[in-house]
């Protein structure tokens, strides 16, 4: 099999789209705006996984006056609902100073990590406790893995929801995976089937 590689800047030449140049760090910005305003949603620019399927142009320039056409003011919207959250992230930046950034990090690197890591061992202990069984912790290697723990001989595997869609090894193992959510009443758990 051989892999190809086409350069984006090769795609957007064959496209005829302007390659467009951003100061370091501003697109990341910009777009961690856009996740917390989500100016570019469905309900504001459109959903264009239908617009595009419905173009029928063959330029760029008429890719915008058709989708101004389709969606009057959307670009307009978008761009007021991500600089209105870029001002309010400007005003939290002036907020952090070192010794906040300190307790993030400390939050995070002790606190987090480590309920983080505990939280696998309350929802084995929890779960042996309302089936009655006896439980035994993975070995390291084990762990390497995807083996949190055994309940009786069954291998038990522990995950956050969020790794639900992600093919894991666990199941390959003949595990039993286990998946949690925190939620401001405690942890949600839900046992893959």
């Amino acid at each position: 099999m051989k892999t190809l590689l086409i350069r984006n800047e090769d795609i957007a030449k064959e496209l005829s789209i302007p390659v467009l140049s951003f100061p370091k760090y501003t697109t990341q910005l910009i777009n961690l705006a856009n996740q917390n305003a989500q100016g570019t949603r469905p309900k504001i620019v459109g959903q264009m996984s239908e617009l595009i399927q419905q173009f029928q142009g063959r330029t760029l320039a008429q890719r915008s006056l058709w989708y101004s056409q389709r969606v009057p003011g959307g670009i307009e919207r978008a761009t007021r609902r991500v600089f209105e959250m870029i001002r309010a992230l400007q005003a939290a930046i002036e907020l952090i100073d070192e010794a906040m950034v300190k307790s993030w990090v400390t939050d995070l690197v002790i606190s987090k990590t480590y309920a983080g890591l505990r939280i696998q061992d309350a929802i084995l202990r929890h779960l042996a406790s309302l089936r009655s069984m006896p439980l035994r912790l993975s070995t390291p290697a084990e762990e390497a893995m995807g083996i949190d723990g055994y309940l009786g001989g069954i291998p038990v595997s522990i995950k956050p929801t969020t790794s639900a869609s992600k093919k894991m090894l666990p199941e390959s193992l003949g595990a039993e995976v286990v998946y949690y959510e925190k939620t401001k009443q405690g942890v949600r758990v839900s046992i893959a089937e």
